[in-house]
């Protein structure tokens, strides 16, 4: 399996497969192939430490370095 991002490609979207799968697979410019497309799920960063303990600055410890 390849797997591929999305990129902005002038007005359009497109997919670009890297050379070494190509290669290994054959293919080359203007060959036809299937695609069976999956879509991921896109993880954002945000709130990924939902219910984490929050940070508090200890003004008892290394007062040297405040």
């Amino acid at each position: 399996m390849i797997k591929a991002e999305i990129k902005k490609w002038g007005n359009s979207l497109g997919v670009i497969l890297p050379i070494d799968e190509l290669r290994q697979l054959g293919l080359s410019k203007g060959d036809q192939v299937e695609l069976e497309v999956i879509p991921k799920k896109r993880i954002d960063g945000f709130g990924m430490c939902k219910g984490a303990k929050t940070f508090f600055k200890r003004d008892d410890i290394h007062k040297e370095f405040w």
